[in-house]
Formats: structure tokens, sequence, C-alpha cells
């Protein structure tokens, strides 16, 4: 197992958010996270980052429990890609994705001339090394969540964890960013990532995680979410079609 949480739990002054979550994630899967607003789809992954201490439970990547982890030794296990990012400066893509390199670097170094051809290398994987020396302000919203993504694997790390990664895109770029995601998955990557688009999350994941008032409701492959789940999670009515496995409104 890279990543494994045992019976996690965490409250936010006293009120209960995640309540007895397990979950294990293995190389090369891709597993999505549905479920209504405030759920705790948020909370989960702030745990799994390290940025929460859960109010009970474990966590544990590559069987070392998470909080026996150093900052910097966990940037190099997992690594964090927002639902949006709105850069202050107008750092060139080249630039934003070599920032990834911080935690191996000493206080006053710069990147190597071996990491920026590391960095142009995933570029061209992502398919924007053209964009290199663009500002990152003068990109398009995929671009720049596929700028965010070649800056994670700057880091090295084998698990990725997004938030809504395609949220505030449209659907061209939505389905260019998760296509390349499933490539990474392809080669060994472990991606979790969040997703109010059941569409998205059946035709991409190879594990759907359903979550409601901070418990599992299903946990499997893309069709163990079925209406019945869609309505537990949403309360309204849907339909599947079982020859594209697409999600509609139930009539």
């Amino acid at each position: 197992m890279r990543l494994y949480c045992d019976n996690l739990c965490f409250s936010y002054y006293q009120t209960p958010v995640l309540k007895n979550i397990s979950l294990s994630l293995k190389e090369g899967e891709l597993v999505s996270v549905v479920g209504p607003n405030g759920v705790g789809k948020t909370t989960l992954f702030k745990c799994l980052l390290g940025f929460l201490t859960p109010s009970s439970g474990n966590i544990y990547i590559q069987d070392k429990e998470i909080r026996s982890y150093t900052k910097k030794e966990l940037s190099w296990e997992i690594a964090y890609i927002p639902q949006s990012y709105n850069p202050s400066f107008d750092f060139t893509v080249l630039d934003s994705v070599l920032m990834g390199c911080a935690s191996k670097l000493g206080t006053f170094q710069i990147p190597s001339a071996e990491q920026k051809k590391k960095a142009l290398s995933v570029l061209e994987k992502l398919g924007i090394k053209h964009l290199a020396g663009r500002g990152s302000t003068k990109i398009s919203g995929g671009e720049r969540q596929l700028m965010l993504l070649a800056r994670a694997l700057m880091q090295d790390a084998n698990i990725l964890i997004m938030d809504e990664p395609t949220a505030s895109l449209d659907y061209g770029n939505s389905i260019m960013v998760m296509q390349n995601i499933t490539h990474l998955c392809e080669k060994g990557y472990t991606v979790i990532f969040s997703t109010h688009d059941p569409n998205q999350a059946r035709r991409f994941s190879s594990r759907i995680l359903a979550l409601k008032s901070g418990e599992i409701v299903s946990d499997g492959p893309p069709e163990s979410l079925t209406s019945e789940v869609l309505k537990t999670l949403y309360g309204i009515d849907v339909s599947i079609c079982e020859k594209c496995g697409g999600v509609t409104l139930g009539i």
C-alpha cells in the first residue's frame, strides 16, 4: 500500500467532520472522492497531507506513520494540486514548475541545469513545453492546472492529491487535464481527487469513494456509484445509462 488510513476521525471544535474513515491507496490507482459540499472531502485531504492532525486514527505512507515524517520528507512522498491558482507575480511557466524543487534545495541554492532539463521534460510529457517561457498569468486555466501538475511532479512524489482539479475549467480543458492524470496513473502514480461531477468520476476513475456526513457510503469500482448511492448523497433521482454509463436526471 502506498497510503493507508485506519479509523480516521477529525472534529472542528467538538463537531465531528470525519468518522472512522479507513482507506488504502495502491500504486497506479486513480481514486475519486464524491459527495455534497461540507461532507469532509477537503478535510480528509488536509489530514492525508499532514496539514491537519486527526482526532484519532492513523495515517501511513509507505508503511511509515505520517507523524514520523518531517515536512520535507513528506513533500517527497505526497504532492498537492489545488483546484485553482491565480499567481500574484507573472513568473514564467518554467520558473513556476521549478518551484517544485524547493524542498531539495538549500537556502541559497538555485535549480541546477539538470533540474531545469527535467522540468522541461515534464512539461513536454504534459504537452505544454511550448509554454515554458510564457508568463503564468498569460495562459489558460487548463494550461495552468497542467503547470501545477508539472510543479507537483518535480517534487518526485508518487502520491498526488487534487482538490477539484477541473472545477473552474471548460469542458475541453477539463478533458485535457483528466487525460493527463490518467496517463500518470498508467505510469504508476497514485492519484486521489475530489469532484462534484459523477460522470467524470465514473469515466476516469479506477475507484470511487462516496462520502456523506463524514462517513463512507460506498467504496468500489466506477459501477459502484449507482443511482441509489447518488440519491443517498444528493437527495435527487437520477438514472444511469447501461450502455454508456452516463448519469442523467431521473424522469
